[in-house]
């Protein structure tokens, strides 16, 4: 056995104000962990409260950014006209003098005098204003579907057709707005809806109710409104989606061939053309992203933290200029291997459409040579139906604005069949010119 005494406990007299020290230490955090909670909390409690009651006919952003400020100040950066990326952001270049194959391609039609890069959403009526395609054609008024706030309530007030079909200039006056708040949410309940009346029937024709989307499905659907292809249908240019068959480029095609629509006849081919907008929608669906469930907000208005609170980013731009919040959110790779994946996805999908310009080009040439030397009508129909069917699907990539990135495969496959399709209008077209006696 041992004969160890247990050791007694030594005081010592610096150990009192140590532990006074610690104990206090520890209530000041204590407190100041309170005080950061009751911060949040009021945080939290500012956010839903209403300075300003907004009424159903507001459409200045700025009586709702009293009540939103977050929203209203993220918004109010889509004015920043200097974000540059490879084949897009917000600086307005002239696409025509980049890439002068537009111009022929596009020969006589208003777009061969004017293509720019837009800007933010804060441009939208501006921009549509000073567009050189307003003097080249008297626009309808169709066009301030997408370009102004006032539409709704124009519609309302003239009735759809009316509305479409009154010319851009006598309305042009009473619009003072570009995108605006009340084009995406219920001033009551700031809940997400639909203000075109254009989508709703684009979607019913595709056996879709958007009364009952998801709210997910709506942060899709609210930039659908725009973000598609379209066309003024009949006399009364009633803007309409051509979705009757379906959303790919074949079902559009398949839509408008049905009745012989043309937006134009080519100046240099004589062939009926279709001047594609800008199907952002259209090709999203094809993509990984769409079958996903990812919506556009989610990448182009991403969430993020102010405070406490959570809110989605209202500075719409392209994800290139802000990776960490629109792809790393989903994507554990660095930003450096993000932003390399959407350039190469970008360049090659740009290579496939300067392919297809010169190949396009090459058509147009060869058909009108074919006219030259005499072929008519009935020997050209077959080269004049290829150019259409070729510099819709070039179109249908070039004026989508991701270049490739919201389908990659479904880009390039659709680009392939361009270029297809053109070198068979240009074998076409000379086998019409040595029929010519």
């Amino acid at each position: 056995m041992s004969d160890m005494k247990p050791r007694r406990f030594a005081y010592r007299p610096w150990m009192l104000p140590v532990a006074v020290l610690a104990g206090a230490a520890a209530i000041v955090g204590l407190a100041a962990l309170l005080l950061n909670i009751q911060e949040r909390k009021a945080e939290r409690l500012e956010y839903p409260l209403q300075v300003v009651e907004v009424s159903p006919d507001e459409l200045d952003p700025a009586v709702w950014g009293r009540n939103f400020p977050r929203q209203y100040d993220r918004f109010m950066m889509t004015q920043d006209d200097t974000i540059s990326t490879a084949y897009g952001g917000s600086v307005p270049y002239s696409k025509l003098e980049r890439y002068p194959a537009m111009v022929r391609i596009w020969a006589k039609m208003p777009f061969s005098v004017d293509h720019n890069e837009e800007r933010g959403h804060y441009y939208a009526q501006i921009d549509q204003e000073q567009t050189q395609r307003v003097q080249v054609v008297k626009q309808p008024g169709a066009c301030a579907n997408c370009h102004a706030a006032e539409a709704p309530q124009l519609i309302a007030e003239l009735g759809w057709e009316a509305f479409n079909h009154t010319p851009y200039d006598e309305l042009k006056d009473r619009l003072h707005f570009g995108s605006s708040c009340a084009d995406c949410h219920d001033p009551q309940t700031m809940e997400l809806r639909i203000t075109r009346p254009a989508l709703t029937q684009g979607l019913a024709e595709r056996g879709i109710d958007v009364s009952q989307a998801t709210r997910q499905e709506m942060r899709t659907y609210v930039c659908a409104q725009c973000h598609v292809e379209y066309y003024f249908l009949g006399e009364n240019k009633v803007l309409t989606f051509p979705w009757s068959q379906g959303w790919q480029v074949e079902d559009i095609e398949a839509h408008y061939d049905s009745y012989g629509f043309k937006d134009w006849t080519h100046a240099e081919s004589g062939a009926p053309m279709i001047k594609i907008q800008h199907p952002e929608f259209e090709l999203w669906t094809t993509g990984l992203h769409a079958q996903s469930g990812v919506a556009c907000a989610d990448c182009h208005m991403p969430y993020m933290r102010d405070g406490a609170v959570k809110i989605s980013d209202h500075w719409v731009r392209s994800p290139i200029a802000n990776i960490n919040q629109a792809c790393q959110t989903c994507h554990r790779q660095s930003e450096e291997e993000l932003l390399q994946r959407i350039v190469t996805i970008q360049d090659r999908t740009a290579e496939l459409l300067r392919d297809a310009e010169k190949a396009i080009v090459a058509a147009i040439d060869a058909i009108a040579a074919a006219q030259a030397a005499g072929a008519g009508d009935e020997a050209l129909a077959e080269a004049r139906n290829l150019h259409r069917q070729a510099s819709m699907r070039w179109d249908f990539i070039s004026s989508e604005n991701s270049t490739g990135f919201h389908s990659p495969q479904e880009a390039a496959r659709v680009l392939a069949h361009a270029l297809d399709l053109a070198r068979q209008a240009e074998l076409a077209a000379t086998k019409a010119a040595a029929t010519v006696p």
